[in-house]
């Protein structure tokens, strides 16, 4: 894929008219990477400087990409955790003919269980009841039955998503869609399959997915249900985090402006799946913007928005919440205020060391951080280590 980028890069830098000095010192990128890139020595490179690139040369970043994906695999560690869920899924246990049958109520039951620990993000003590719970699922085949197993299936995919395990990940998004006895349902499924090719950095997958589903389930705005508004809005919040990384800022806003319309008609937040995790209302819509902003590199902008929302919000340790905490950090990371950014790094440990632990963005930050610094606190140590900074 290297010498696939670099020949793109190049035809269209010569298009444009400028050299290779020009493109590098536009793109804020040094000369050496992008001689790397056209002579093919790179394989990869990040989507963030793709975009960089992209801006410069005023193309879509996929337009750049040629197929190239940006996903970071799970440590060893994580995947050993995840095993037994993995095993689960790709070959279900058969039912033990000598025990009662799992009833919808009692699977039902054991799902909303989890959801304390996933409000908790307590991966080690979820990963260790999944397994047994999708066994049990297994057998539910009444309509009912099969609503809790795509919702089960559901969380078993965003799960995995969040620890990094995206094969196994699109394989039981795609059951849980198919289990699905109804599309209000499915969509819920799709949704974190939307997610997840944003996560991999598959911006023209992770768009038309969003963009297909959306078009299908387009709520009448006069006699839709809050959950009917939620779902279609969430997908076009997806399609704005598409469009701010694909250098269209003319997508972002349009699918913007869909989803406030979508958060204003509801006129509050609201959890739209018993995953405390699935938000959507005026405050996510206002975090996603933030979120583009600190995208597309308006830090002071993001932190305007950050500053008026409102203090309390519906699940605050939700991941969404703690993303957009990642995003105000990176915000002042960009505006060179190094200790603000720490300090929220710091917030977020204490407040979910198992999720943060997870999140290539936090590395993101603090590597700039420590590049930029020319002493490291104890604070700033602790957390390279505890986010596995490899340099």
């Amino acid at each position: 894929m290297g010498v696939d980028l670099g020949e793109r890069l190049r035809s269209v830098r010569k298009r444009r008219g400028l050299t290779q000095r020009q493109l590098a010192s536009a793109a804020g990128v040094s000369i050496s990477l992008v001689r790397k890139l056209e002579q093919g020595e790179r394989p990869t490179v990040r989507l963030e400087t793709m975009r960089k690139f992209a801006v410069a040369l005023r193309v879509r970043t996929s337009t750049l990409q040629a197929g190239q994906v940006d996903a970071e695999h799970a440590d060893p560690e994580t995947s050993d955790l995840w095993e037994p869920v993995r095993r689960a899924l790709a070959a279900p246990a058969a039912p033990d003919v000598s025990e009662e049958r799992p009833t919808n109520e009692g699977v039902d039951a054991a799902y909303r269980a989890l959801m304390p620990m996933v409000d908790a993000h307590r991966h080690h003590d979820i990963a260790a009841v999944l397994p047994g719970l999708l066994a049990d699922a297994e057998t539910l085949t009444d309509h009912d039955g099969r609503a809790i197993r795509a919702r089960l299936l559901g969380l078993t995919g965003w799960m995995l998503v969040q620890n990094r395990q995206f094969e196994i990940a699109a394989m039981t998004i795609d059951q849980a869609v198919d289990a699905a006895p109804e599309r209000g349902i499915a969509v819920g499924a799709v949704n974190v399959g939307v997610w997840s090719y944003l996560r991999q950095g598959n911006l023209d997958a992770a768009r038309e997915l969003a963009v297909k589903w959306a078009d299908d389930i387009e709520p009448r705005f006069s006699t839709a249900t809050p959950s009917q508004l939620a779902l279609w809005g969430r997908l076009w919040l997806y399609v704005a985090n598409v469009g701010v990384r694909d250098n269209s800022p003319g997508a972002t806003d349009d699918a913007l402006s869909l989803a406030r319309a979508a958060a204003v008609r509801i006129g509050r937040e609201v959890l739209y799946d018993p995953n405390p995790n699935r938000l959507f209302g005026p405050v996510t819509v206002a975090q996603i913007t933030a979120e583009c902003a600190v995208i597309a590199e308006r830090p002071s902008h993001a932190l305007a928005i950050a500053d008026n929302l409102p203090a309390a919000v519906l699940s605050p340790q939700a991941a969404g919440r703690l993303r957009h905490r990642l995003d105000i950090a990176n915000a002042h990371t960009q505006l060179r205020q190094y200790g603000e950014a720490i300090g929220i790094l710091r917030e977020v440990h204490v407040a979910a060391p198992e999720w943060l632990a997870q999140q290539r963005y936090a590395r993101d930050i603090l590597g700039h951080v420590v590049t930029e610094r020319r002493t490291l606190t104890e604070d700033m140590r602790e957390l390279a280590d505890f986010v596995r900074l490899e340099y």
